[in-house]
C-alpha cells in the first residue's frame, strides 16, 4: 500500500516538473492526491511548487478542514474537493498555468478541434469553463457541468485543471493539453487547419478502448451540419452534450470552432 510519505514525494517531484517546464510561475498552481475516502493531501498556498519539501504538504478532510500540516492549504481546495466528490475514479488533481493553453483560455477559445489523433484518443475534447474568481466557491461551480465528462478543462482567464487515476496520469494530461495548444496555435499561424474527418474519427473511437492506460470518460468531437458551435463555451445540457464513443460514422466528425 502506498504510504503518505510516498505521495508527498510524488507531489514534490511533479511540482518541480511543472516549474521546470514553465507551466507555473512564482507561487502559481496546486496539486493534490486523495489518500482515502476522507482525506486529501494537497499543496500549500503562497509557496513555489518547484521548491516544496515533503513536510510542506497539508492534509484536509472532504469538507476542506485542515487536519494536518504547519502551512496553510491552497485557497483553491474547493475545486479539488468538488472533482473528487463528482469523480470517484479520480485520485489526483493538477492545476497549472501553461502559457499556450492559458493563452487560449484567456482568448476564450476551447481546444475542441480533432487535429491530433493522440489527443482525440486520450482526452476527446478540452472544453472551456467560464471565468470564476480564484479562491472563491464561484471557481469550482464554473467547472461543475464539465467535470463528469472531461479529464482536462481550460479555465477562462485563469489556467488549466487536469485529473486522473494517479498524480503522474494527471500531470501527463497537463503536458498533453499544452502540447496540443502549441500545435493548434501553429495551425492558426499558418492559416490552415485540417481536422480529422468523419471516417478517421470513427476509427479512433473504435481504437480508443484498445489503448493501454486510456480510460477517459471524455466525449469524442461531434459534428452537426446545422448547429453553430461556439468556441467560448461547450454545450453542457443533456440534450446538447457530446455523445460517447458509440456514435455512428455519419454522426462523428470534427467540431467546427472559430
Amino acid at each position: 500500500m502506498t504510504t503518505d510519505h510516498t505521495y508527498r514525494r510524488e507531489i514534490v517531484k511533479v511540482g518541480k516538473m511543472l516549474h521546470q517546464r514553465r507551466y507555473i510561475a512564482a507561487t502559481d498552481g496546486n496539486l493534490s492526491v486523495r489518500l482515502d475516502e476522507d482525506r486529501v493531501l494537497v499543496t500549500p498556498t503562497g509557496m513555489s511548487k518547484g521548491a516544496m519539501k515533503t513536510a510542506d504538504m497539508v492534509i484536509v478532510d472532504m469538507d476542506g478542514r485542515q487536519i494536518k500540516g504547519r502551512r496553510t492549504v491552497t485557497s483553491e481546495i474547493g475545486m479539488h474537493l468538488l472533482i473528487y466528490r463528482m469523480r470517484p475514479d479520480v485520485r489526483a488533481v493538477v492545476h497549472a498555468h501553461p502559457r499556450t493553453a492559458t493563452g487560449f483560455a484567456a482568448a476564450g477559445i476551447a481546444l475542441n478541434q480533432p487535429l491530433v489523433c493522440e489527443v482525440v484518443i486520450g482526452l476527446g475534447q478540452i472544453p472551456l469553463a467560464p471565468y470564476g474568481t480564484p479562491g472563491t466557491p464561484e471557481l469550482a461551480e464554473t467547472l461543475r457541468p464539465l467535470i463528469p465528462d472531461y479529464d482536462a478543462i481550460l479555465m477562462a482567464n485563469h489556467g488549466v485543471v487536469t485529473y486522473g487515476a494517479d498524480l503522474m496520469c494527471a500531470y501527463m494530461k497537463m503536458e498533453t493539453v499544452e502540447h496540443f495548444a502549441e500545435i493548434t496555435l501553429v495551425t492558426r499561424m499558418l492559416g490552415q487547419q485540417q481536422p480529422l474527418d468523419c471516417t478517421n474519427l470513427e476509427k479512433l473511437v473504435e481504437a480508443r478502448s484498445r489503448y493501454l492506460g486510456v480510460n477517459s470518460a471524455a466525449p469524442m468531437p461531434v459534428f452537426s451540419e446545422n448547429a453553430e458551435v461556439s468556441s467560448m463555451h461547450m454545450q453542457t445540457s443533456t440534450r446538447n452534450k457530446p455523445q460517447r464513443s458509440n456514435l455512428r460514422p455519419r454522426e462523428t466528425a470534427s467540431l467546427l470552432g472559430n
